[in-house]
């Protein structure tokens, strides 16, 4: 296979080619490149596609593509082009088995499959792939998840949304697919994929509906409405491979024996016996915290990070970005800003959604946290992003393994009341004036005329109240840099809402490198909730990861 790198084709922002007209523009450009005729390609794969908007407005579109020839011959043809960008790969797609043969050194303690079920504990990407790799390896996982199946968690969280009470068990936190369903499916990650997981994972999406662009975006999402589609067909042949699901059934005790080795788990009076556990529980699972917490499983604090959500017009964005506010051929521009504080704090954009919702993330009564999320197709009127201050166990206010919890707590509890249940919004300039007391931002910071977008009541209220003043500082600090990145960034019709206090887990659940947690056998601590993951990617590599370790201590 030949690659070839950074081809770049104009885009006159007016024409949008179809997928046969790409496939030909790119024919040509690899022809010309490797000297050979067009005929001589036997097929093309697009591997990477990106934007680039350097010379805005003049916008390219840059790809990476593989190429396979008729006639083979594929180095002799390098050789001959004598071009940087271009070399011959050997794609080694993902293998299941492999990877657990490469995980027997790692295991410390065989399973016995007579003992009972695979329990998988939570149906959010973790613990939905470690099942699906699980099922189709050909074991018969038993996912319990806490929350209703995707389409009835959808009718509830709408209700929610609409102005009804918060079911504290079905909510944009818990149901099947997590809380990432509810927030833009968005599927880019920091973590190395040395062994292939992340591509594998892709391709399971794009098996069960998501867009085959997933797999060569440089910033792939597939949206929450298309997501709850493929989630339930993942769940369909997981179940068609002899997997199980217990939906509405939340997972109350886990039974040890004298050894500390994990023997059941209880849902209310039902005992299941299980050869193992899968705690995937997601980041917000704080009473499961607490029960773990009383059996004395090893667990730490861990740093984390809570702010704001920021919504600005995407035509704002889409001007700083590309150079037009409304491009035809273009998607609703992201952005990614980051900086540190005098003081050293890290003050970063997260989640951001472009053509996106704020929306009610709450979990539990009396307390409001929001989130973002945007549909597949982007169109809302608005951007929005988490601009948050990282945290450590310092700022917790308490020394227990779980005062980041209490700390989350205490200010959703602030934002409850300051809304008065419903998400409470502030502009920007108000904001700053209320903490700084100055004369707020330059003339050309814009007015105060655009609305939130958002799904969730909302009231204007006093944001600022929300968090420390420090916290308080640090936002406002990042927030004038960011200005200077993007051009009316920090304008005082800038929308402020919060709070934002569920970006990643309170604490890490202490495993071992078999995966196993290192003072329960048999209970393997897994994705974002154990503090293995940030994302939906990360958390369903890790959930592969699991699924191989888990296999490798049976056959190993």
């Amino acid at each position: 296979m030949i690659r070839i790198n950074q081809i770049k084709i104009y885009n006159d922002l007016n024409t949008i080619r179809s997928k046969e007209e790409l496939f030909d523009v790119l024919s040509q450009k690899a022809s010309k490149i490797l000297k050979i005729s067009k005929n001589d390609i036997n097929s093309l794969e697009i591997i990477r596609h990106s934007i680039d908007a350097r010379k805005k407005p003049e916008i390219y579109d840059i790809y990476m593509i593989d190429v396979s020839l008729k006639a083979g011959a594929e180095e002799k043809t390098v050789k001959r082009c004598k071009d940087r960008n271009v070399s011959v790969v050997s794609n080694a797609p993902y293998d299941f088995e492999n990877s657990v043969r490469s995980s027997f050194s790692k295991v410390t303690d065989k399973l016995d499959i007579n003992r009972g079920r695979i329990v998988v504990i939570g149906a959010g990407p973790a613990g939905l792939f470690c099942a699906y790799m699980l099922a189709d390896a050909g074991y018969k996982p038993l996912v319990i998840e806490r929350g209703a199946d995707v389409d009835k968690r959808m009718e509830i969280v709408q209700s929610f949304w609409d102005g009804k009470e918060l079911d504290e068990r079905t909510n944009v936190q818990f149901g099947e697919g997590g809380a990432g369903t509810f927030s833009d499916g968005k599927l880019n990650t920091m973590v190395k994929d040395k062994d292939g997981r992340g591509r594998k994972a892709l391709s399971i999406f794009v098996k069960h509906g998501a867009d085959e662009a997933i797999m060569y975006e440089a910033k792939p999402h597939i949206g929450t409405d298309i997501l709850c589609k493929v989630i339930k067909n993942m769940r369909m042949e997981i179940i068609s491979k002899g997997g199980e699901f217990m939906f509405e059934s939340q997972v109350d005790e886990l039974v040890l024996d004298d050894n500390k080795e994990l023997t059941a788990v209880k849902i209310g009076d039902k005992t299941i016996d299980c050869s193992c556990a899968v705690l995937a529980i997601g980041h917000s699972a704080r009473d499961t915290f607490y029960m773990l917490d009383s059996k004395k499983i090893n667990m730490e604090p861990k740093p984390f990070a809570v702010g704001f959500r920021v919504e600005h017009p995407q035509s704002l964005i889409n001007l700083s970005q590309y150079g037009v506010s409304d491009p035809k051929t273009l998607p609703a521009a992201p952005y990614k800003l980051v900086m540190n504080t005098e003081q050293g704090r890290g003050v970063y954009s997260f989640c951001m959604c472009p053509g996106g919702y704020v929306v009610n993330a709450s979990s539990e009564k009396g307390r409001l946290a929001v989130n973002g999320m945007s549909y597949s197709a982007r169109d809302s009127r608005n951007a929005n992003s988490a601009i948050i201050m990282t945290v450590s166990p310092k700022d917790f206010g308490g020394d227990g393994v779980l005062s980041g919890v209490e700390f989350q707590r205490r200010l959703e509890e602030k934002a409850y009341q300051v809304g008065n249940g419903k998400i409470p919004v502030e502009y920007y300039g108000d904001f700053k004036r209320a903490v700084l007391g100055n004369t707020g931002n330059a003339p050309d910071s814009g007015d105060k005329t655009n609305l939130p977008c958002m799904k969730g009541e909302y009231s204007f209220a006093d944001v600022h109240t929300i968090l420390p003043d420090e916290l308080n500082k640090d936002f406002i600090e990042g927030m004038e840099k960011f200005g200077k990145m993007i051009k009316g960034y920090n304008g005082d019709g800038a929308l402020v809402s919060g709070v934002e206090s569920r970006t990643s887990s309170p604490v890490r659940i202490c495993r071992g490198a078999d995966g196993v947690s290192v003072n329960v056998k048999g209970l393997y601590p897994c994705g974002e909730g154990a503090g293995y993951a940030g994302g939906i990617m990360s958390a369903a590599m890790d959930g592969m990861k699991t699924a191989e370790l888990i296999a490798a201590a049976f056959e190993g």
